[in-house]
């Protein structure tokens, strides 16, 4: 009896090695088009998780698609969801300096309809992958990639939720009511200079007005760029006010991870 229990327990440790050996992310990059513009993607999934799952879209900062956009796109992964960061210049193209980014970030800004274009592309390709659960996507943004998520919220995309990490609050038109099919989670750094007082007001004003369901939460002590532990380099790099904070990252992240079980039924 003594030697059977034995036996029973050392065959548990040994499926329990190999399950946690055989359970990773999986992840590639992908290339896909819009147009006659040709996208670098990145998608990621874990294989511990059986059958198809809630679908998470990454949209990067305006440095562009680059490690940071892939590292939350591994995470997500690692939370039990399908996800893509998608890329919103074409071909990956990177920003390594704020003026740069500013012209790549401007560019697409100023043409929402092409970037709709750019969102859906990766939207589909995200859809049809067999780990992905096709009627359950949500979208999230840092920075620039906050307002984008924002702006295809308010273009009434077919999105369950988008959440924006220290991203702009009032990219594009108003939404028509009606419009807005997504719930919103706004994500914000409460001594962020780059967002002033009165866009938080108008954007509030607008989510009431509509009757959107949304929830704006601010983090004391934070700045732009909260999230991103390389913002201490480019803010000393560059001179301009960005800087991390380990609270504010952890805290708006388990807040994600609260909004999603939420608008997925989880």
């Amino acid at each position: 009896m003594k030697k059977d229990v034995q036996k029973l327990i050392l065959g548990f440790a040994f499926a329990a090695t190999c399950y946690s050996v055989s359970a990773k992310v999986v992840d590639k990059q992908v290339n896909y088009v819009s147009g006659d513009t040709q996208f670098t993607g990145y998608l990621a999934y874990d294989d511990k998780y059986i059958g198809p799952r809630p679908g998470v879209i990454v949209v990067h900062e305006w440095w562009g698609h680059n490690e940071y956009a892939r590292k939350r796109t591994r995470m997500l992964a690692e939370l039990g969801y399908s996800a893509i960061a998608l890329d919103m210049y074409g071909s990956g193209k990177q920003a390594s300096h704020p003026k740069d980014a500013g012209k790549f970030s401007r560019a697409v800004v100023s043409n929402l309809p092409e970037a709709e274009k750019r969102f859906q592309a990766a939207y589909s390709l995200l859809q049809s992958q067999p780990q992905t659960e096709k009627n359950k996507i949500a979208a999230i943004g840092y920075c620039f990639g906050g307002g984008i998520v924002l702006a295809m919220a308010r273009r009434g995309l077919d999105l369950d939720g988008v959440v924006s990490f220290h991203g702009s609050p009032n990219v594009g038109a108003p939404a028509k009511k009606g419009k807005v099919k997504a719930s919103v989670l706004v994500l914000n750094g409460a001594d962020d200079n780059f967002i002033k007082p009165e866009q938080i007001d108008s954007f509030k004003s607008e989510m009431e007005t509509l009757g959107v369901d949304y929830e704006f939460v601010n983090y004391p002590n934070a700045v732009h760029a909260f999230t991103n532990p390389d913002a201490d380099m480019y803010g000393k790099k560059f001179s301009i006010p960005l800087a991390y904070n380990q609270s504010a990252d952890e805290k708006s992240w388990a807040k994600m991870q609260a909004f999603f079980k939420r608008i997925f039924k989880e």
